[in-house]
């Protein structure tokens, strides 16, 4: 099961200062990790924390105010009140990798999520935040408001100087990352499950002696204005209007416009109930010129309409039937919980993630502005499959191998060393800002088709988002890549199946036989970092074949019991004949070897996955 979270993302602005990024996928939270500095006290924060590059997951509670909410636009002049509230380590309230991942009703514990942002504070440099500017958003699931209300007083009581918060409580992770750049902020907070289910049965997720909380009333979110409080101001901002700015500068609107205007084009976009919905008439349809109907579960819920926010064939099922139908749309994309996900889909035809990377980078010099020139690098995390770096050889750009998670992308931005760069989990991105970033992903496609067309009148055949797929394949070869999710699994189990894998990799040798294949070689990924110097390990269990072909295993921490084994297996087909072939026929072979290795129903009792991407 999945779990609401907090993502704290505080990512500090000015190039000079160290930056953080805290997120909290309430069904996966996130590695906290912090620019290298002296000043961080690593003893202060219940968590494990690395001095790496810019990220930091967190979760949240929930601890319920009864004062009456304080009107926005008012000015209050009198000084603000802190009040210290008498407080102790919670048992179990340890971050891990992917952030601090417990149920709602953990979290609705008293203190639970300001216990949690209280030790962020204490944590930093009081020139890290002091009288600084802080932004607040998130994708709008349950807990959400709650939980802005204990982070809006909680910095007020450690000093902050001003939140601007999206209306609504409203923003998502791209966009959160776009304010905090243009704003010159010094970081910010995304309460966000990410792509989890939301609603008060699933999860949120984020040694103190005391918390240091404001004593004044709840802010009214829903009207764009200013309230202030003492020293501390509170600033209500649309969610969508700086990101849509720094779009509009990423993008060529008019080619894209002049696409969707058409006649003979049609596209379908599914919010999937969650964060980008408050972005997608914006900036579909009311600056690109889509149609209303265009956009389908349009409109934010707190449980996301029941629905699972993540757009992959299983849980997007409702945008895969419309796609898949006789008279389907030409293009077809989804985005997650907090909007930096992304699916894309052509009329009967899915792009995976790791050629969905790989096209844009293969296409962004001639049909995206902001790469004008060419794109400095381009990177992928370990499992995605090889698409891209046929990409980089072949136009001669620097690439990266890096282990799963976002900050790895984001020490190579900051070193001006990467571009573009993508994750075979649905996240795509580029240096505009420092997370990966649903509607930019689909305007990117949006502009390659539009670029693809530009030239065609009325009545002729478009250039398909399938052609421009079996185009790029012709071109580069076709990674055959597929993914295999096994979710809460039992732990003791899938520990022991990743030690039996570690076990037969110690004992391999350069060229021996598996079934067909012959192993060119096999070990548990590591990573060190060309910017820092430090060093990821343990990232992944990898069986690399002389073929090419690929079988990896992985645990990940993306819900909130039990363990999720990742199989993902991967064969490169240079054959322009075989292209057409199904992936799970083409693929049938290194299944049923990764199975047979790992000994996964045996260690696990599990016959078949959850999800097959």
């Amino acid at each position: 099961m999945a779990v609401p979270s907090l993502k704290l993302e505080v990512a500090l602005a000015r190039s000079t200062l160290p930056s953080i990024s805290i997120l909290h996928p309430i069904a996966a939270p996130r590695v906290a990790s912090f620019s290298r500095s002296p000043l961080l006290p690593r003893k202060l924060l219940p968590c494990c924390i690395s001095y790496r590059s810019f990220r930091f997951s967190v979760k949240a509670s929930s601890v319920q105010t009864a004062s009456k909410g304080l009107q926005v636009g008012s000015v209050i002049a009198e000084s603000l009140q802190i009040k210290a509230i008498p407080t102790k380590p919670v048992e179990g309230q340890k971050t891990g990798t992917s952030g601090l991942r417990k149920k709602v009703k953990v979290f609705q514990q008293e203190n639970y999520l300001a216990n949690w942002i209280q030790a962020l504070f204490n944590s930093l440099p009081l020139e890290d935040y002091k009288d600084g500017v802080l932004v607040l958003g998130g994708d709008g699931r349950y807990f959400n408001r709650e939980a802005a209300q204990i982070i809006i007083k909680i910095a007020a009581g450690n000093g902050v100087g001003k939140i601007l918060v999206g209306r609504d409580g409203l923003m998502s992770t791209p966009a959160v990352s776009a304010v905090i750049r243009k704003q010159k902020a010094n970081g910010g907070f995304i309460m966000s499950a990410s792509h989890n289910p939301g609603g008060p049965k699933y999860d949120w997720g984020i040694k103190i002696s005391e918390i240091k909380t404001a004593d004044i009333p709840d802010v009214d979110l829903s009207s764009v204005g200013t309230v202030r409080y003492g020293n501390f101001t509170v600033e209500v901002v649309d969610p969508v209007s700086d990101y849509l700015e720094l779009m509009e500068e990423v993008f060529d609107f008019q080619l894209i416009k002049d696409l969707i205007s058409r006649a003979d084009f049609r596209f379908s976009f599914d919010a999937m109930h969650a964060v980008t919905g408050a972005y997608a008439k914006p900036i579909f349809v009311d600056r690109l010129g889509a149609s209303l109907d265009s956009i389908s579960n349009g409109v934010p819920l707190e449980d996301f309409g029941h629905g699972h926010p993540d757009p992959n064939l299983t849980y997007a099922k409702d945008l895969v039937n419309i796609m898949y139908a006789k008279d389907a749309p030409d293009f077809g994309a989804a985005s997650d919980g907090d909007g930096d996900r992304n699916m894309i889909l052509g009329r009967g035809f899915f792009i995976t993630p790791s050629d969905s990377v790989a096209i844009i980078a293969a296409n962004a010099q001639a049909a995206i502005p902001y790469f004008k020139d060419g794109p400095k690098g381009l990177a992928r995390s370990m499992p995605t499959s090889g698409a891209l770096d046929r990409v980089a050889s072949k136009l001669n750009l620097p690439f990266f191998e890096v282990p799963t998670g976002w900050k790895f992308f984001g020490n190579l931005m900051d070193a001006g060393r990467l571009s573009i760069c993508g994750e075979e989990s649905f996240g795509t991105g580029s240096d505009h800002i420092r997370e990966k970033d649903g509607i930019w992903a689909v305007l990117a496609w949006l502009s390659i088709i539009a670029y693809q067309n530009k030239d065609k009148k009325v009545g002729e055949k478009l250039v398909s988002v399938a052609d421009i797929a079996k185009e790029h394949w012709a071109t580069y070869g076709r990674n055959f890549f597929s993914r295999y999710d096994y979710e809460e699994c039992e732990s003791s189990g899938a520990n022991k199946m990743m030690e039996y894998l570690r076990d037969i990799i110690s004992k391999t040798k350069q060229g021996e036989k598996y079934g067909n294949y012959t192993l060119d070689f096999a070990d548990d990924f590591s990573y060190t970092d060309p910017v820092d110097g430090s060093v990821a390990s343990k990232q992944g269990l990898r069986f690399v074949f002389t073929d090419g072909s690929r079988i990896i295993y992985r645990l990940s921490g993306t819900g909130s019991a039990g363990a999720t084994i990742r199989i993902y297996i991967e064969q490169f087909e240079p054959d322009v004949a075989k292209h057409d072939v199904d992936a799970q026929t083409a693929l049938k072979p290194l299944i049923d070897l990764a199975l047979s290795i790992s000994k996964l129903e045996e260690f696990t009792g599990r016959e078949k996955p959850t999800v097959i991407t």
